[in-house]
């Protein structure tokens, strides 16, 4: 059964929650400051942590950093904060995924279990996926059907994408895997480049269906 995590000072929510989880057949500890946060997941060891930002002791985003520290546990943030930047440092310091309230169930639902399902695939990649019509093999940089041509930093950029299916990918994560940590304030050569991947790979450019972006937080590949 898969263990989860809630972390949030607000006891309406945490019952919300709660309530829902266990109806879906999750087991739930919860946790009502930073602190509690830290110690729930040292010795309940879940498998998803859903977190608030705004406890009273501890700044989420620091959690996450901590937790960081000795455990890659999926953190999705589930918080109130809707300014781009509480988003992107959210990702940045390690979250995979970034839920605005007021929140739908069924969204955070479906969030958990895109991350329970990348986790019990394992960590390494498929060597061939799927966009539209187009069989992608990674690892020797071809396309089926053959018409498509990728330069080296598409290739780059798309390996780095759908290396990690539905997790939430931040810009300044992406500038450092693809480009380097001197490119971190390069914003639009990520655009560009996802733009031009678009162009080759979606059926239809302007309403992609696999490589998808998040307003003001980054981007994420829809098998």
């Amino acid at each position: 059964m898969t263990r989860i995590l809630v972390v949030d000072d607000e006891p309406q929510m945490i019952r919300v929650l709660r309530i829902n989880l266990l109806a879906r057949q999750y087991e739930v500890v919860t946790a009502g400051t930073g602190q509690a946060a830290l110690d729930a997941a040292r010795q309940d060891h879940p498998d998803i942590v859903v977190l608030d930002l705004g406890l009273p002791d501890l700044d989420g985003v620091e959690v996450i950093r901590r937790l960081r520290g000795w455990t890659q546990v999926p953190v999705i943030v589930l918080s109130g904060r809707a300014d781009s930047h509480d988003k992107v440092d959210a990702l940045d310091a390690g979250a995979d995924d970034y839920v605005t309230k007021p929140f739908s169930v069924d969204e955070l639902l479906a969030r958990i279990r895109v991350v329970a399902r990348r986790q019990g695939a394992g960590e390494a990649p498929a060597p061939d996926v799927r966009i539209g019509r187009f069989r992608i093999d990674l690892v020797n940089h071809r396309i089926e059907p053959d018409e498509v041509h990728l330069t080296r930093t598409e290739w780059q950029l798309l390996a780095a994408v759908v290396a990690e299916p539905g997790k939430l990918l931040s810009q300044r994560y992406l500038l450092e895997k693809v480009w380097g940590p001197t490119y971190r304030a390069e914003t639009q050569n990520v655009r560009q480049y996802m733009a031009q991947l678009r162009r080759k790979l979606e059926t239809d450019p302007t309403r992609p269906a696999h490589l998808l972006t998040e307003p003001g937080m980054g981007y994420r590949f829809q098998p």
